[in-house]
């Protein structure tokens, strides 16, 4: 299916939005997740279902200096 993932289209096979981040390589990494802005809590991913065309953002925390 199709999704834009922080505003890039790409295609996926994953079903929630759990399976995307492990697909993405984000594994257990601490990153902020919404969809169709929509802010998504960690503990709700496994149950998030995404459809075609979903609007994914993936937030990782970066230090600066």
């Amino acid at each position: 299916m199709r999704l834009e993932i922080n505003g890039e289209w790409q295609e996926t096979e994953a079903s929630t939005l759990a399976e995307l981040l492990t697909q993405l390589d984000y594994g257990d990494a601490p990153v902020a997740t919404a969809r169709n802005g929509a802010f998504v809590r960690k503990q709700d991913r496994a149950a998030t279902a995404l459809h075609p065309d979903d609007k994914i953002e993936i937030l990782v925390p970066r230090q600066g200096g």
